[in-house]
């Protein structure tokens, strides 16, 4: 049953993708950033990502849906990091194991710049957000009452086999989609979905910290001292965050406590001294290496020849040392470009969407997404998410709603809906 429910679902997203290639967008958006076939029993080693993105490309090429190719700064950017990659690639010390995820790489950020040139409107904005975070939402609750129902005894798990499968990597995940599902709850005026939203917000949130993730403890820190100071009500919203966050630590067992303690003992803890020794085998070998070393660069014949300790391997478990190892200086160079101009942007959207009340969406956008891009840099810092899908919609939200509110797209959709309503006949007028 779950299995035809959702090939239902597959098969209408990609007729729709054929007609509308914005719908397409958003299904691949869900595709990449949730997995959903990955649950299913038939439909986990299907292509079911190709066939979306496929429908969605001939739908750009065959339909009359606007379109609009242009190039900021932040895309400009984007591009320059994706031939720099396509460059890097032959010198990878391991090659042919470095192609597989070269390409998928090169999927979802050519997918992204598909999103941009498609996605125009208001509407399509407030349905990507609502699609990147109910995608991850769903995990984040499901999570969330798994902790509780325990008593955070056991770590919470991202799906298997996907860029968010580890507990490192589905703590990030959630954190950087919680300040999403802030701008929603801001956006609704039902009362109850205004509270289902702010209770989905507090379920990722506990089970990011029940992923046992001290990289993620960290982001989340960030995060909400950043959503204090986006704030209205700061007081108010200071003494809840205090009273929640005090709640969570004493309902959490001593096991989580003692781990979380060992932040401030890294130096003793061996999981932290072989993240930091894989920090300086990736910085040696972007020294030693003009093009980095490719995507899979962590094994004991890379470690022996560049880390400091040769007989403790371990994953990069930073967004920058893994750019760094695996394209470079010049890489991670494009890599931090990026997200500072994307945060530059949000900025913008942030302060220039409340000079009118019609805009006031767009600077809630843009403050929710700076609080999002924080928790990314700081628990990035420390946790391997550095080519996931959902930071990149992040970027293509900014800069579509950017570029609507240079347009003035307000008063474009005003008089596409007046132009929508018939003339009303001069008989009955």
């Amino acid at each position: 049953m779950r299995d035809l429910l959702l090939a239902s679902i597959l098969l209408v997203l990609i007729f729709q993708a054929l007609r509308h290639p914005w719908i397409g967008v958003l299904g691949w958006t869900w595709i990449s950033t949730m997995n959903p076939h990955a649950m299913s029993w038939r439909m986990s080693d299907m292509p079911v990502a190709a066939a979306m993105a496929g429908a969605t490309l001939l739908g750009v090429l065959l339909t009359k849906d606007k379109r609009s190719f242009f190039v900021t700064r932040e895309s400009a950017v984007l591009m320059l990091f994706m031939l720099w990659m396509c460059i890097t690639l032959p010198f990878s010390i391991y090659l042919a194991d470095s192609m597989e995820l070269w390409s998928r790489v090169m999927k979802i950020d050519f997918m992204i710049l598909v999103s941009l040139v498609v996605l125009y409107s208001r509407q399509h904005i407030m349905a990507m957000v609502w699609v990147m975070a109910g995608s991850l939402a769903f995990f984040g609750v499901k999570g969330g009452i798994f902790t509780i129902a325990t008593g955070g005894s056991y770590r919470v798990w991202g799906p298997e086999n996907t860029y968010i499968g580890g507990n490192n990597e589905v703590a990030l995940a959630l954190v950087i989609v919680i300040p999403l599902i802030e701008f929603l709850r801001l956006q609704v005026k039902n009362i109850w979905a205004n509270r289902a939203l702010g209770a989905s917000m507090l379920l990722c949130a506990v089970a990011a910290l029940g992923s046992q993730s001290r990289g993620a403890l960290l982001a989340v820190l960030a995060m909400f001292l950043m959503l204090w100071v986006r704030g209205k009500h700061k007081v108010a919203m200071g003494v809840v965050l205090l009273l929640l966050g005090v709640a969570v630590i004493l309902f959490m067992p001593d096991s989580w406590s003692d781990r979380m303690s060992t932040i401030k003992t890294y130096d003793q803890d061996s999981s932290a001294l072989g993240r930091i020794n894989a920090w300086w085998m990736a910085f040696n070998l972007a020294k030693a290496n003009f093009f980095g070393g490719g995507f899979m660069i962590y094994t004991a014949e890379v470690f022996a020849k560049y880390a400091p300790d040769p007989t403790d391997i371990h994953a990069a478990h930073s967004i920058y040392f893994m750019v760094l190892g695996e394209q470079g200086f010049i890489g991670l160079f494009l890599f931090l470009l990026i997200w500072i101009l994307v945060w530059n942007r949000a900025g913008k959207l942030f302060r220039e969407g409340r000079k009118l009340p019609q805009t006031q969406w767009v600077s809630d956008l843009g403050g929710m997404c700076q609080v999002s891009l924080l928790g990314y840099a700081v628990g990035g810092a420390f946790l391997s998410l550095s080519y996931y899908d959902l930071p990149y919609n992040i970027l293509v939200v900014v800069v579509v709603a950017w570029r609507w509110l240079e347009r003035k797209g307000w008063k474009e959709e005003k008089q596409q809906a007046a132009d929508a309503v018939p003339d009303v006949p001069k008989a009955l007028a």
